[in-house]
C-alpha cells in the first residue's frame, strides 16, 4: 500500500483526491489535488508537480496525460502527480495566488501559521516531500515571457540531481539559480533529487506539451519506473542565467527569440515610446545563449525584460 496525504493506494491501483490546506472565504475547501498511480511492483516514488504558477499550462496538461497513459502493472513503483499545485493562482489566470499575492516558488518551506500561500508550501513539505523519493517541477515562462527548453539545476546538489537533470532531455541546463525558497529547496536539503524544468509561455502551446510529456516519459525510464533505456543526449551545455531589468517604460519588443545565441552587444530588445522613439536598447551583456524574453508589451521601469544566460561548461554523460 502507498499513502500518501488522505489516500492510501494499493498496487495495481488508481487514485485521486486532495490535501487539505485551507479554505477559500467563501467556505470553499482549499489543498493540493493529487493523482496517484501506484504499480503492482516495488519501486521509487517520484512526485511530477506544475501549476506553482497559475498562468503556466502546459506542464499541468502534460502530467495528466502522462499519467494517464501508465501501466499499473508493468509499472516499477509509484508515480505522484501535481498537476496544479497553485489553485488559486490557477483561479485567478496569474502568476501568484489572488488571496495573498505571494509568489510560491520564492517562499518554500512555508510557514503552517502564516497566509494561504505559506500554508500550502508548509503543507508540500510536510506531507507531500517526506512520501516521495524524487521531485521534478515543470514550468513554463509564464503569460509575461517565453523561455527556451531547459533545465534548472540548483548549486551545490549536482551530485545528487545531475542525473535527473540530464533525463529531462534538453540541451541547456541552467547551473544555480540565484533565488532561494524554491519547491526543489525543501526536497533537495531533505536528500532527495529535485529539478525544475522550463519551456515556453506567452500562451499555452501543444508543442510545449509535448515536450514535457516527453521529459517525463524519459524520466521514468531513468528511474527504473517503467521499461526502456534513458535518452541521454551526446552533450549538454550549462550556463548561467543574468536577468536585464528596464531603465525606461514604455513599449518592449524582443528582437532575439529564446534559444538564441548571441554575441557580446548583439541588439536583443527595444523600447520605444507612444511616438515611435527608442528609449533604451538592451544589449547582450557578453557572449551567451538567450533564456528568457518578455512577451507581454507593456514595460515600466524595473521590470524585468530579458534572462541572459552565459555559457559555462559542457557536461558529458
Amino acid at each position: 500500500m502507498y499513502s500518501i496525504g488522505p489516500l492510501t493506494v494499493a498496487p495495481g491501483e488508481r487514485a485521486h483526491g486532495l490535501i487539505p490546506v485551507g479554505t477559500s472565504s467563501y467556505g470553499v475547501e482549499l489543498g493540493i489535488p493529487l493523482i496517484v498511480v501506484n504499480g503492482v511492483q516495488d519501486g521509487p516514488v517520484l512526485c511530477v508537480d506544475a501549476g506553482v504558477h497559475g498562468d503556466e499550462y502546459d506542464g499541468q496538461e502534460a502530467i495528466r496525460r502522462v499519467l494517464a497513459e501508465i501501466d499499473t502493472a508493468t509499472l516499477r513503483g509509484t508515480v505522484v502527480g501535481i498537476p496544479c499545485l497553485n489553485t488559486p493562482a490557477f483561479e485567478a489566470a496569474a502568476r501568484a495566488s489572488g488571496i495573498d499575492h505571494l509568489n510560491l516558488n520564492r517562499i518554500f518551506p512555508g510557514d503552517a501559521e502564516g497566509s494561504y500561500s505559506q500554508r500550502l508550501a508548509a503543507t508540500f513539505v510536510e506531507q507531500v516531500v517526506p512520501a516521495v523519493d524524487a521531485v521534478v517541477d515543470l514550468h513554463t515562462g509564464g503569460a509575461y515571457g517565453e523561455i527556451a527548453p531547459l533545465v534548472i539545476l540548483q548549486g551545490g546538489y549536482e551530485d545528487l540531481a545531475t542525473d535527473l537533470a540530464l533525463a529531462a532531455g534538453h540541451e541547456l541546463v541552467w547551473k544555480g539559480g540565484k533565488w532561494g525558497g524554491t519547491v526543489r529547496h525543501p526536497v533537495l536539503e531533505a536528500g532527495k533529487p529535485a529539478i525544475t524544468i522550463e519551456c515556453g509561455g506567452a500562451t499555452y502551446r501543444e508543442a510545449n506539451v509535448e515536450r514535457h510529456m516527453h521529459s517525463i516519459r524519459n524520466i521514468l525510464r531513468g528511474l527504473g519506473l517503467v521499461e526502456g533505456e534513458v535518452e541521454l543526449r551526446d552533450s549538454y551545455t550549462t550556463v548561467s542565467g543574468t536577468f536585464a531589468r528596464s531603465a525606461s517604460g514604455g513599449f518592449f519588443v524582443a528582437r532575439a527569440e529564446p534559444g538564441a545565441t548571441c554575441k557580446e552587444g548583439d541588439l536583443i530588445a527595444t523600447i520605444t515610446d507612444h511616438y515611435g522613439n527608442t528609449l533604451e536598447e538592451v544589449t547582450a551583456p557578453q557572449d551567451g545563449i538567450v533564456l528568457w524574453v518578455r512577451r507581454i508589451r507593456t514595460v515600466r521601469p524595473g521590470d524585468e525584460v530579458v534572462i541572459f544566460g552565459e555559457v559555462l561548461e559542457e557536461i558529458q554523460p
